[in-house]
């Protein structure tokens, strides 16, 4: 296994039913902010199919996809938070990532009792979560169950902009996923901003669309 289950185990002392929880799309220009959230057994932890789980970042979109399958068949449940760009305008992206966050853990029929997550903040600030957690740095490199959520979060964040390609077909949301690549860019100075930009982002305000 690439990655250590020290953390899960450690906090297992105390807590039965653990998550890892770590988002995707939090500095995208356009489109939802993701959070995946996945409860495992540490029995699963020793399950030789899963020894490639890592930060989705280090994955090829194939990687992904087929760990995407095996997580989903081989933890005791995962469940995925979205919210919208329209949120992310109106309340900002950490705030909206919290309430991504919260989405996903309401959904569980298996009530998470403690948390694992990446790091949201700088912020020495506690984050308003409503169970209890422990936050880490770089998490998703480190961490079995916030790598896992990764790919989770990832996956399906990546459908939802492939979708969005199909309405949007001008901006290639399905190559940058909503990032601030040259192609984006491009696109962005020829067709202008479409109805899933980030209105509030500096990169498209400084577009001088408004």
């Amino acid at each position: 296994m690439l990655l250590s289950c020290f953390q899960e185990e450690k906090f297992s002392k105390k807590y039965k039913l653990i998550a890892g929880i770590d988002e995707a799309g939090r500095g995208s220009w356009a489109g939802p902010v993701v959070v995946g959230c996945v409860i495992f057994n540490l029995k699963n932890f020793k399950n030789k199919k899963l020894k490639e789980i890592n930060d989705s970042k280090k994955l090829t979109p194939r990687k992904r996809e087929e760990l995407f399958e095996l997580i989903c068949q081989n933890c005791l449940e995962w469940k995925i938070g979205i919210s919208t760009e329209k949120e992310i305008d109106k309340i900002g992206i950490l705030n909206a990532t919290l309430m991504a966050i919260k989405r996903a853990i309401d959904n569980f029929s298996l009530k998470p009792e403690f948390l694992l997550t990446d790091a949201l903040s700088n912020s020495k600030e506690k984050l308003s979560l409503g169970i209890p957690y422990e936050s880490f740095i770089k998490g998703d490199e480190k961490i079995f169950s916030i790598a896992a959520a990764s790919i989770l979060a990832k996956v399906s964040r990546d459908k939802i902009l492939k979708k969005m390609a199909l309405k949007y077909p001008q901006y290639g949301f399905e190559k940058h996923k909503g990032y601030g690549t040259a192609l984006h860019l491009n696109a962005l100075k020829k067709y202008g901003i479409c109805e899933v930009h980030r209105k509030t982002f500096k990169p498209i305000i400084k577009l001088n669309y408004f």
